[in-house]
């Protein structure tokens, strides 16, 4: 556990408030397809760099207002601190080009399954890096995912690469951020400083260089839409930080599926993915191995 005065500790306990903001944030993110799908037609690498530019000046915000702009004169002045904001936003990149590229391209069913990995994902991670202890339930949860994934790269004859990038990525990013001694708001205020350089030196390209930018170029609907790349992906990530301060780990873990719910939902009912047998198997698959996680850890919550 990290002693620097900038991480503050997580209280065992729910709030009314904080779950009101873990809420917010989940449903946002869980909404965020409609957004994706109406920038579908903007190359992926463009929307990315939108995304990072756009949400420089939010974080920036934030942190004024937050009175924590210290933290990151500290962290800029460290190389570690550096090195490893730069390994995380590497890391955060390849998750948002995997997921952005998906639902523009039709297989948002495949993102929201690595969302579903995810968590089975991490506590892989930590048995294998961390070396901590699985219980029963969790190995057979993590059995559960893997053969859900077999099932899947047997049908397409190849592996499920969009939900095992997105799960991977994800859970690296989730275990070297908690190495990283910033709280969340600074960590990613930090990770968006180190990505906009080279993102504002693409965007310029694209716009005065090679004319194929969509910012200005092609109207107002499409400058809006890159503009508020920043809001969607600022907005969301900030109003979970502060949120997770507020709840217990386990209301936290329960919550996450909410957001590859919707998407799940969005991509049959709304986007009219086909399902298909392979994966009305493997969901209820991953399903079965996300209520024995969840089972494992409320259980260890109410023994502690």
């Amino acid at each position: 556990m990290s002693t620097d005065a900038s991480v503050p500790l997580m209280k065992n306990e729910d709030s009314p408030r904080g779950f009101a903001f873990a809420l917010t944030a989940y449903l946002l993110w869980g909404f965020l397809p409609f957004y994706m799908k109406a920038v579908a037609h903007i190359p992926p690498a463009e929307v990315i760099a939108h995304r990072i530019v756009w949400s420089l000046p939010l974080a920036g915000i934030v942190l004024v207002l937050l009175g924590r702009t210290a933290d990151i004169r500290a962290a800029l002045r460290s190389p570690r601190m550096l090195a490893m904001g730069a390994l995380t936003a590497s890391l955060i990149t390849v998750n948002w080009g995997t997921y952005v590229w998906a639902i523009g391209a039709g297989h948002s069913l495949d993102a929201a399954l690595g969302y579903f990995i995810n968590p089975l994902f991490s506590i892989f991670l930590g048995a294998v890096l961390l070396k901590e202890k699985l219980q029963p339930l969790q190995i057979a949860a993590i059995a559960l995912a893997a053969l859900a994934v077999a099932i899947l790269a047997f049908d397409s004859g190849g592996i499920p690469w969009v939900a095992l990038t997105l799960a991977i990525s994800w859970g690296f990013y989730a275990l070297l951020r908690k190495t990283l001694p910033l709280g969340p708001n600074q960590g990613f205020f930090l990770e968006v400083l180190i990505l906009s350089g080279p993102a504002l030196v693409y965007i310029l390209y694209l716009e005065y260089g090679s004319g194929l930018g969509h910012f200005y170029r092609t109207g107002l609907a499409d400058t809006t839409l890159l503009l508020g790349c920043g809001v969607v992906t600022a907005v969301p990530l900030m109003i979970y930080a502060n949120g997770a301060k507020l709840l217990k780990l386990s209301t936290i873990g329960i919550m996450q599926y909410i957001a590859p719910t919707m998407i799940f939902l969005i991509a049959v009912f709304a986007f009219r993915e086909p399902l298909g047998t392979a994966r009305m198997i493997a969901f209820p698959l991953i399903w079965a191995g996300l209520f024995l996680y969840s089972w494992s850890m409320l259980k260890g919550s109410r023994g502690r």
